[in-house]
């Protein structure tokens, strides 16, 4: 099958593999830059590339609304429209309308909403999103449309948005039909409650996807929370398909994520960090607009292969950040970028050399206040 699923090693629960797709491998665990609006902010395609991303997360909302999923189209699919050539997943804007959006009302059928842009109202159904994706976007991974509720959250308001959303997973499947060269994602919901993550994934599991996301996370639960959630959530999905944590996270969280069975994270985490002075080390989060940086004339990353970590110095990104040079913004989401590859690779490397829970507990020792 086109989007053929193999793992090459596991350790405890932590799995690496490879997913094939007709526009290149996936290396799990991996780690999406997310491109909000046909762009890893402050990047380019090169610059991406160079860190050793395989796969990058288009956003349908943002894109339906400016520049219109249509236009994209007529000028030739996202990934020529932005200069990728490899794989490409695109959320299904579900999340977006709920978060960013005057929502007027969901139904059975649809959620309607107002643009956070203009206030023009739009219909997203799952048909719509589907169609949004596979058709006019051209994405390689096409997600379900899903209802995401913020923590914490009732169990009747659980259990509401959970029987929606896996009705809108047969309705995107029906939509997506049988395609040789895209692949469908489903989306475990349930926020908290583990059995609500159970009979959420029953349900897609009867359903069938080419993929299974866990939703409903970093919506304001906490790091321990969340990884009491995994504990259960990741094993009820299929071993021998790829299991997609979406919005996740700091490097903590993809590490702890990993040893539960995760495959892939999306996060605008590197470059919004980036764009504010924060740059993620070996050794947790530093701000470069620290006075300590004035005349720190080492970079940040010596052994690094990313430029931006290895031929700048700290001293000359601090007054970048400081001057607010649009550079520092550029040179820090780069090396944000580069730092999450080369963690993801890191853990492939001690999952395939049977090491990952060594690796696990010195990364928590260095990084443990990140949870707090």
């Amino acid at each position: 099958m086109a989007f053929d699923f193999t793992l090459s090693a596991t350790d405890g629960a932590a799995r690496t593999g490879v997913l094939k797709t007709p526009r290149g491998d996936i290396r799990t665990p991996a780690f999406m830059p997310v491109g909000t609006a046909g762009t890893v902010k402050a990047l380019t395609v090169d610059q991406v590339k160079s860190t050793g991303a395989d796969i990058i997360l288009g956003n349908t909302y943002h894109l339906m609304l400016r520049p219109t999923a249509e236009r994209v189209k007529r000028l030739g699919g996202l990934h020529r429209f932005m200069r990728w050539d490899g794989p490409i997943l695109t959320d299904s804007g579900g999340f977006q309308v709920m978060s960013l959006s005057d929502i007027n009302k969901v139904t059975e059928d649809a959620v309607t909403f107002a643009s956070h842009i203009d206030g023009s109202r739009h219909v997203l159904s799952p048909e719509r999103s589907i169609e949004i994706q596979a058709d006019l976007l051209g994405s390689d991974i096409v997600m379900q449309l899903d209802e995401c509720v913020a923590y914490p959250a009732e169990e009747v308001r659980a259990r509401a948005a959970m029987e929606l959303s896996a009705r809108w997973a047969g309705r995107s499947k029906a939509a997506f039909g049988a395609r040789d060269t895209q692949a469908l994602f489903g989306i475990q919901q349930g926020s908290t409650f583990e059995h609500l993550r159970r009979e959420s994934a029953e349900r897609l599991v009867d359903i069938g996807f080419d993929g299974y996301a866990i939703g409903g996370l970093a919506v304001g639960e906490g790091h321990q929370a969340m990884c009491d959630t995994l504990d259960y959530a990741a094993p009820m999905l299929p071993s021998d398909r790829p299991r997609y944590l979406m919005g996740v996270g700091k490097p903590i969280d993809l590490v702890e994520a990993v040893a539960r069975g995760v495959d892939m994270f999306d996060c605008v985490l590197p470059t919004r960090s980036g764009r504010h002075g924060q740059a993620w080390t070996w050794d947790g989060p530093i701000n470069l607009k620290g006075a300590r940086f004035a005349e720190l004339d080492a970079p940040l990353d010596p052994d690094s292969e990313c430029p931006a970590s290895r031929d700048y110095s700290m001293a000359y990104l601090h007054h970048l950040v400081r001057a607010e040079e649009i550079l520092g913004q550029v040179l820090l989401s780069w090396h944000n970028i580069a730092f999450f590859q080369a963690l993801t690779a890191a853990m492939r490397a001690a999952i395939s050399e049977g090491r990952f829970e060594a690796f696990r507990r010195d990364f928590r020792a260095r990084h443990l206040k990140e949870t707090a």
